[in-house]
């Protein structure tokens, strides 16, 4: 029995920001150092000090923003620390994650040449759990004023003549947690102080991001739109899939049980619902939805690989988690009112990565495949999409079996699928209503595989790789896929 979509190619419904495309670069594990930097000294091939191999391979998915310094460091990070000679700069010890000292050599300028390297928009997170107002003031003024005064100098000391452009600012991070283990009314009233000191110099205009809910706390996000809804242009959101239980046992990455499938699938479309339910608290608040949900941090969440540091958060990269990559997407897109930013966790060497590194090696995750198939949706137009899928079945338990998306760009269409039944292929039927005379030209690209834990290593480093789909069909306005079991893509009209 086939699927069926209909995709009304005249029915348009809005922007996909390409930001729901953007990235978190934590001081965690080997994320920054190893994974980004590795010093001017490294026989590794870089440029400063920052991997040249990571930077060309992050290039091609076209990153819109990237996040940074955290996460739970942020609300750690003094950022005077990092800056100046770093033969100077204090040592610190990252307590949140595996108890490391680090040496503080990447901090403000490191991370804003990153950014330039990759094309990329800086999203800098502030430390509102253990920072002071003065502290967070003077970052923005160091990083943004062009003036005369006391930071901009220093900046300018510091190698740095003109000020950088930043957009985006997270006033803290996970205040309910982490971030200070704050009340929601305690974190709003700290935020509506914060947020006034965060300034606009010149032309440069910040959105301000508040820290939001972690999963359902809907009491939170109702506190902080009541309180301070019109002082924030974003409000953040978290939630990881985790097939197991957080604290007990959250499972492996390599799990190849259909149990471990089916459960983690059905996990990332609960993304659907929190998003939904949020949605409608700041709808009462924000009718207009000015302020736009940052679900900056996403993504699987496996037990660490073993033999690993705990602290580390390093995990392998399935087929499983492509899947879950391309239904997030999808459901950010459905939701594109609203959602105006996502960043996966994270982008190098930590839960749900791009890429992999070992010393001077570097491999690219089923993940990264997807978000570069996936880049065709930034800054596209949504088209109106209607999917009657057949169940993907479990132990008496069913979820969608098929998930699709369509957006319009440069006189193309661009329609994504994903298909999460593990074992049986199936049958899709696309009625592309209002392109009829052009699907004549259509190309499609695929990422599958034999087994549900089928990913890449540093010796087999392109077992999972998206190859030339052409296994479809068209008769008048009607495409018919024929998919395999565990499949993710990209047709181009």
């Amino acid at each position: 029995m086939s699927q069926k979509v209909i995709i009304n190619s005249d029915i348009l419904k809005g922007t996909i920001n390409k930001n729901i495309y953007g990235h978190f670069a934590e001081h965690l594990g080997r994320c920054i150092y190893e994974g980004f930097w590795v010093g001017e000294d490294s026989e590794i091939n870089h440029t400063n000090g920052i991997r040249n191999d990571v930077v060309a391979a992050l290039k091609k998915l076209n990153i819109p923003v990237l996040r940074w310094p955290g996460g739970c460091f942020a609300d750690e990070y003094h950022w005077k620390d990092g800056v100046g000679p770093r033969a100077d700069r204090k040592r610190m010890v990252n307590t949140h994650w595996g108890g490391v000292v680090e040496n503080n050599h990447f901090g403000t300028h490191e991370f804003m040449m990153l950014c330039e390297m990759l094309e990329t928009e800086p999203y800098i997170c502030g430390n509102v759990g253990s920072g002071t107002v003065q502290e967070m003031s003077e970052w923005v003024e160091y990083m943004t004023f062009d003036g005369e005064s006391p930071m901009a100098n220093w900046r300018k000391e510091n190698g740095r003549e003109k000020a950088w452009p930043l957009t985006y600012f997270g006033v803290g991070n996970e205040n309910w947690g982490c971030g200070g283990n704050m009340r929601p009314e305690f974190y709003a009233d700290l935020y509506r102080q914060f947020q006034t000191y965060v300034r606009n110099y010149g032309d440069n205009k910040i959105f301000k991001i508040a820290g939001g809910a972690n999963v359902d706390d809907y009491n939170w996000t109702e506190v902080l739109m009541r309180e301070a809804g019109w002082l924030m242009d974003g409000l953040s959101l978290h939630y990881y899939t985790i097939p197991g239980d957080f604290f007990k046992g959250k499972g492996s990455a390599l799990d190849s049980r259909e149990s471990e499938w089916y459960i983690t699938m059905k996990k990332a479309l609960h993304m659907d619902e929190l998003i939904t339910k949020h949605s409608l608290i700041m709808d009462k608040y924000d009718p207009d939805k000015r302020v736009g949900m940052i679900v900056d941090e996403w993504g699987t969440w496996f037990d660490v690989e073993p033999g690993t540091n705990p602290g580390f958060l390093y995990q392998q990269n399935t087929i499983r988690d492509a899947l879950v990559a391309g239904l997030h997407f999808h459901i950010f897109q459905k939701h594109n009112e609203r959602v105006q930013m996502a960043n996966i966790a994270q982008t190098v060497n930590v839960l749900q990565a791009m890429i992999l590194t070992e010393g001077e090696k570097m491999i690219l995750t089923p993940t990264y495949h997807v978000f570069e198939m996936f880049k065709v949706h930034q800054d596209a137009t949504k088209l109106d999409v209607d999917v009657a899928s057949n169940p993907y079945e479990w132990q008496g338990e069913n979820i969608p079996a098929v998930s699709v998306q369509a957006s319009t760009k440069d006189d193309q269409i661009h329609i994504s699928f994903c298909h999460v039944d593990h074992k049986n292929s199936t049958t899709v039927q696309i009625d592309v209503r209002g392109y009829e005379d052009k699907l004549d030209q259509i190309t499609g690209r695929i990422l599958t595989a034999g087994e549900t834990n089928a990913h890449n290593t540093f010796e087999n480093p392109e077992q999972v790789k998206p190859v030339a789909y052409e296994d479809f069909t068209v008769n008048g306005s009607q495409i018919e896929l024929r998919l395999p079991p565990m499949a993710v893509g990209v047709l181009t009209i």
